[in-house]
């Protein structure tokens, strides 16, 4: 799609950090981090197309996990931000590693990324999909009342949150404006259902960080990860679930920072020991 189509705001300056989130969210479900980012970085949310504010590809154009990675390379692209350090959630998190492994990032943290599923947890999300796509057949406003009720909102806070009895959890609820036919929501579960991240290298530092209690890809999909990905810093978040960045902000900031940081160091001794292997002046 025309990468000036997508929608975003920044924050902060110095080198750029890129943030993506997941399937069915938007750019403010970084609010929380951005603050913790914004001092040392210049920090980007995206919202990617299909939702927030950017608008989804045409109904005849390709829409998937490789599509979406072409789009943020070219908002990239478009914006100068030649090897921003990337950092996404679920499909971001895909994302990310995807355009990891282009070369396309300085480095690399994911939470709970989409691709590493086993296969009965594909057939659950396909599953789902066929769910939604009934759910399509309901009419909104009886939707909206059944998002509303007491055991769906409590639902939502069990798929989603680390501690569903948090007070910070209490507005969580599912979002049905997505189950309408035709939707990106609908459009891209089965797309993400079939994604699997193949291992290919990724020559960037790279961080894959899973909430010990995220029960929507859930953290045996750890282990995938890091036989796919063998130089990945691997990390559990002690009570986040799905959004880390909502549960734990400020863990979530500190592991961006920390890729971020070795990234930089490993820049400058490239760049010192390039430095020594120059001749001396004459």
């Amino acid at each position: 799609m025309d990468p000036t189509r997508i929608a975003f705001e920044e924050r902060g300056s110095g080198p750029p950090v890129v943030l993506l989130h997941g399937l069915g969210d938007r750019r403010q479900s970084w609010n929380a981090v951005v603050g913790r980012l914004a001092a040392d970085h210049r920090v980007i949310c995206v919202d990617l197309p299909g939702f927030g504010a950017t608008p989804a590809p045409a109904p005849d154009e390709q829409y998937d996990v490789v599509t979406l990675t072409d789009d943020v390379q070219a908002f990239c692209d478009l914006h100068g931000l030649d090897r921003p350090h990337l950092a996404g959630n679920s499909l971001g998190g895909s994302i990310a590693l995807e355009l990891g492994v282009r070369g396309r990032a300085a480095s690399v943290t994911v939470f709970s990324p989409a691709g590493f599923s086993d296969e009965l947890a594909r057939r659950a999300m396909r599953a789902v999909g066929a769910l939604s796509r009934l759910a399509t057949r309901v009419p909104m406003p009886v939707k909206e009342r059944l998002a509303d009720t007491a055991p769906a909102r409590a639902a939502a806070r069990i798929a989603l949150r680390g501690d569903p009895s948090s007070p910070t959890a209490k507005a969580t609820r599912f979002s049905v404006r997505g189950l309408q036919r035709g939707s990106p929501y609908i459009r891209l579960v089965p797309r993400i259902a079939e994604y699997v991240f193949t291992a290919r290298p990724i020559a960037c530092p790279v961080t894959i960080a899973w909430g010990d209690r995220d029960r929507t890809l859930l953290p045996s999909s750890a282990a995938h990860a890091h036989r796919r990905v063998p130089n990945a810093r691997m990390v559990s978040l002690i009570g986040s679930g799905h959004i880390p960045m909502a549960d734990d902000p400020v863990t979530s900031a500190e592991h961006i920072r920390w890729t971020c940081r070795s990234a930089d160091v490993g820049a400058s001794r490239v760049s010192a020991r390039n430095a020594s292997d120059q001749p001396p002046n004459s």
